[in-house]
């Protein structure tokens, strides 16, 4: 099958690669809107031909939106215009937003959306992982407004990749992602902040900072690019969370002003009820 992913980064590049590697892309053709990263995706032999939007669909069996979700928004109702029996889906981290664009297309049942839950810190064709979505999960949303087969030919896509498919209305996607997804970035971001403001020694960070600060801040490299759109599309979910985090903060702050070393155990023994979930 023709493949045309467009946006030709991280996770689009990511895709490419295993689809490739398993032989379900015959061929892969890029769009990007960045001529370089264009570019460096076919240097990096992620997509064997680099063409424009249009001439890119009509070739393609399938078209992947790989690019941030402000722009995905844009280009789907142009993408669904020129599809006759094309699939297409996106891999964005919001989904109400796009579900409500694709939803105005009389193509919509062609659309399908998903969101691969893996990523990284880093963006780029060159960020682009070999068999990155392995044993991860992927969610598919508001599956009864897409056609049969273009969710078969989604869900062959990712069970390719290795991943396993919950299924999920673009709503409470984008509620769930709010709380283990979009304020662990705002929490990277925060932090990385504090420490830059506050530790004007940049060798004393670099020389002192532990596992612990480095893994926790990892997160503060991405891209804002990115990143904005998911926090403008999920404003009112992400300060949904924010305020509980900022209460929960505030706890631990009247703890130590206090000198309310039981309860600040109290808390941190409820943190550790997350071993249950994340063993």
């Amino acid at each position: 099958m023709t493949i045309s992913i467009i946006g030709v980064g991280l996770i689009g590049g990511s895709m490419a690669l295993t689809l490739k590697e398993k032989g379900f892309a015959t061929k892969l053709i890029g769009v990007d809107a960045n001529p370089e990263h264009a570019q460096k995706a076919l240097a990096l032999g992620l997509v064997d031909e680099v063409k424009e939007l249009h001439a890119a669909v009509q070739e393609s069996g399938l078209v992947i939106l790989a690019t941030p979700i402000n722009a995905a928004e844009a280009l789907l109702p142009m993408v669904l215009q020129m599809v006759d029996q094309q699939v297409v889906m996106d891999v964005g981290s919001t989904k109400k937003t796009i579900c409500e664009a694709a939803s105005q297309s009389p193509k919509r049942g062609r659309f399908v959306a998903t969101h691969p839950m893996w990523g990284t810190e880093y963006s780029g064709p060159e960020a682009a992982v070999k068999n990155a979505f392995e044993k991860k999960a992927t969610v598919i949303c508001n599956k009864e407004d897409s056609d049969a087969d273009a969710v078969a030919l989604v869900e062959q896509v990712y069970g390719l990749l290795g991943m396993h498919i919950v299924y999920m209305n673009a709503e409470d996607h984008d509620v769930h992602v709010a709380y283990v997804s979009h304020i662990s970035h705002i929490t990277s971001f925060a932090l990385a902040n504090t420490v830059l403001e506050k530790e004007r020694e940049e060798d004393a960070i670099f020389e002192l900072a532990s596992g612990g600060f480095e893994s926790t801040v990892r997160l503060a490299k991405s891209n804002p690019a990115m990143w904005v759109p998911i926090f403008m599309q999920n404003k009112d979910n992400v300060l949904d969370v924010l305020n509980e985090h900022i209460a929960q903060l505030r706890k631990f702050k009247s703890c130590l002003e206090k000198e309310n070393y039981e309860y600040l155990a109290e808390l941190i023994e409820k943190a550790n009820g997350i071993r249950r979930i994340l063993k």
